[in-house]
């Protein structure tokens, strides 16, 4: 018997592998002779130790701790994957499996609703059998205009759609379609007269949405986005007119909210549709999508059943999970916006170990992983204990089970009923919701708990990386929701890093080491990247300010050992900027904005999670806001930091450079005024003046924002105030402790 042409391929650049591999082995042994040359100090003659032990301590502590993070971190690219696949082998359309779409979106206010409805009709325009495609909105809010804006999107579809497949567009959503030059019929009038009406059909649903807001923010006592019952409407409904072709399903569901309730965030959203979705069309496979990230390609869902379809794969993968990519990333990324070091080197190297977790977006997964599989005999009153008191949902955990929710294109309304049932906010009590089932909700970072759940109970998943980007979604380029974005990922990260899921104690025998070692990579990066970075920002300056040195002499020969680990960081990921084709000026924005990140968001967002841990602060979820102003877009795209952030953040950017400034002029100073002793002075404390010059030069830009620029996105006065008494503060104090 011949054997099928496979759907997908899994391929391992062994070149890469040799060098990854190396560069561990031969930097490993350079931190051994590091640790060595430290630890030899603790064990000289009293008479011949002349620097004092705590800071010798602490920058050991500082070392160790940035060694075990970089040691960590190597798990990502022991073995690096890179996987292809073959839609064109699929099988006919009668024989792919149902997909339901989530679509999540939590404040109109915060993001915007042209945005959002683009989501929703390139969901809809997915290249997939629209019978079997069923859309769902998620409105956490509650909003009127959310609700009347995706009913302008559903009639928006009805000619988007059949437009779709009619030419076969490449590009599924029509704002990025429109903006685009995009046009594969070129020498056809037909198409061309058809795409002038779309786009003018396309201007007028703008119109009309933002009409909507508009009315919506006048009359501001409409919604109470924490307060209001749930609402589950089925859009097809309302246009009784048959449509020449179908189109998939649209469900707007917005859950029960109560100020006494606890709604669990963005993973709460989702076991709701997880619930109602089941009573509607309980599709064995789901695509979550956040409500800015669009479908680019239609051709994802195709991709993924790739691994579906596959008897060899279908039963142990849980979940498929593609990379987040931005279309409004400039040439000079000054934040990082893109996650670059996560989506081409950190996921591909997940990937190899076992699988990646799930990246909170553009991932398709099994219900079955999320749910169970259970079978008739199985007892009902021990299914009610984890999912609830609800018969329906229940028989929708039965496999093979087809729900008989809309008939003749009307819904059953006593399904309906049950379906907002299902969407209480009660409904949860006394059941396993979030604790064992469904998207779990130990923290806010619930797609990283859930992914690590479902790899320990020994599921797997797969990473996909198209050369076309699946989906394109909107970046932040905001300073200040950068910080704030990245320090509600830390605090969630931080928060099972010191609790009883860490990776380090309940991972499972069924994971690799190197896979576990990705997550405790994931979960403590946070902890040891602010420790050891406020410790290199802040002890050898302390010490090069008094004139302590902590560092090898030039002359020395322990001086190659930390020159060697210098050159080696530095240049290894140089040459893994390089070899994915990017630019020089990303490697710099990177290491610039890891050095920010870490004394700001790695700081707050764990320190957020220890209170939160320790009961003196309750954890909260703010949604980024995607609202853009065109003054901040124009700062971003010229490559200018716009500092027009909170006091909390500015500050300890703004000591650092201060304190740094400070040690390296003293020294310099010093220095100079030496007469005898000049040479002698440069040559014991140059490294710490190296690495002062290093802090201040790669952080020209604050430098800039604080003493030349004038602009109002420079750093207020206030703030340089406030860090100036912080620097004065810890240079005093630092002189008295540590010498």
């Amino acid at each position: 018997m011949e054997k099928s042409a496979p759907l997908h391929a899994c391929h391992v650049n062994k070149i890469t592998i040799i060098i990854n591999r190396a560069h561990v082995f031969l930097h490993s042994i350079a931190i051994l002779f590091l640790i060595h040359y430290r630890l030899s100090f603790f064990f000289q003659h009293p008479p011949n130790i002349i620097i004092p032990t705590l800071p010798w301590l602490l920058i050991f502590v500082s070392e160790l701790l940035l060694h075990l993070a970089w040691l960590l971190a190597q798990s990502h690219r022991w073995r690096p994957v890179y996987r292809t696949v073959f839609p064109e082998r699929l099988p006919a359309d009668d024989k792919l499996p149902p997909i339901d779409v989530f679509i999540c979106t939590a404040d109109p206010n915060k993001e915007p609703s042209v945005e959002v409805m683009n989501t929703v009709i390139s969901a809809m325009a997915l290249d997939y059998p629209p019978e079997k495609l069923h859309v769902y909105v998620s409105d956490d809010a509650g909003s009127d205009a959310t609700l009347r804006c995706t009913k302008e999107a559903w009639n928006f579809a009805r000619y988007w759609v059949p437009f779709c497949r009619k030419y076969g567009l490449v590009t599924a959503c029509p704002d990025i379609y429109f903006s685009s030059s995009e046009d594969g019929f070129k020498g056809s009038s037909e198409f061309k007269a058809e795409r002038k009406k779309m786009e003018e059909k396309y201007e007028i649903l703008k119109q009309r949405i933002r009409r909507i807001v508009q009315e919506n923010h006048r009359d501001v006592a409409v919604n109470n986005k924490l307060d209001h019952s749930s609402i589950i409407e089925v859009i097809n409904e309302y246009y009784k007119e048959k449509d020449e072709v179908k189109i998939p399903l649209l469900v707007y569901v917005s859950r029960e909210k109560r100020p006494s309730r606890h709604h669990n965030f963005k993973a709460g959203a989702l076991n709701v549709l997880l619930r109602v979705s089941a009573m509607i069309s309980n599709s064995p496979y789901i695509l979550v999508l956040d409500c800015d990230m669009h479908c680019n390609d239609p051709t994802s869902a195709r991709q993924a059943m790739c691994y579906y379809c596959d008897p060899q794969t279908s039963q142990s993968i849980a979940f498929v999970q593609f990379p987040q990519t931005f279309r409004n990333i400039s040439e000079d990324d000054i934040y990082d916006s893109q996650l670059r070091f996560i989506f081409k080197i950190h996921w591909l190297g997940f990937d190899g170990a076992g699988g990646p977790t799930i990246s909170g977006t553009n991932f398709y997964i099994k219900r079955e992983a999320l749910l169970g599989n259970f079978s008739k005999q199985q007892d009902l009153m021990t299914l009610k204990r984890s999912f609830g008191p609800s018969n329906d949902f229940i028989k929708t955990l039965v496999e093979d089970y087809k729900p008989c929710f809309i008939k003749d294109g009307e819904s059953s309304k006593m399904l309906l009923e049950n379906a907002n049932v299902l969407a209480s906010c009660s409904f949860e009590d006394q059941t396993t919701w979030g604790t064992k089932v469904g998207f779990l909700y130990f923290c806010v970072l619930e797609d990283y708990f859930t992914g690590f759940t479902l790899h320990r109970k020994g599921w797997k998943s797969v990473y996909l990386y198209p050369k076309r980007p699946q989906f394109l979604g909107t970046a932040t380029t905001n300073f200040n929701e950068a910080l704030i974005q990245w320090t509600r990922w830390v605090s969630g990260l931080t928060s099972v890093a010191i609790s009883r899921f860490c990776p380090l104690i309940c991972g499972s025998l069924k994971m690799s080491l190197v896979h576990l070692m990705c997550y405790l990579e994931a979960a403590f990066m946070p902890l040891l990247y602010c420790l050891s970075l406020w410790g290199f920002a802040l002890i050898p300056q302390l010490c090069l300010f008094n004139g302590i040195p902590l560092y090898p002499k030039i002359s020395d020969s322990n001086f190659i050992i930390f020159s060697i680990i210098f050159i080696s960081a530095i240049s290894k990921s140089l040459y893994e900027v390089v070899i994915f084709g990017d630019q020089f000026k990303e490697w710099k924005n990177e290491w610039r904005i890891w050095m920010v990140k870490s004394v700001t968001c790695y700081t707050y967002g764990s320190l957020d999670a220890i209170l939160n841990k320790l009961g003196i602060k309750e954890a909260s979820f703010l949604p980024t806001n995607k609202v853009t102003d065109d003054e901040q877009v124009k700062l971003y795209e010229m490559g200018i930091f716009d500092f027009r952030a909170a006091t909390m953040f500015l500050a300890p950017l703004v000591t650092v450079i201060l304190v740094n400034f400070a040690a390296f002029v003293r020294a310099v100073v010093k220095a100079l005024v030496m007469d005898d002793d000049g040479d002698q002075y440069w040559e014991k404390m140059f490294s710490q003046m190296f690495l002062s010059f290093y802090i201040l030069v790669s952080n020209y830009a604050i430098i800039e924002g604080m003493i030349i620029r004038k602009d109002k996105a420079s750093i207020p006065l206030s703030a340089t105030l406030l860090s100036v008494v912080f620097s004065v503060f810890i240079l005093l104090i630092g002189s008295v402790i540590l010498c």
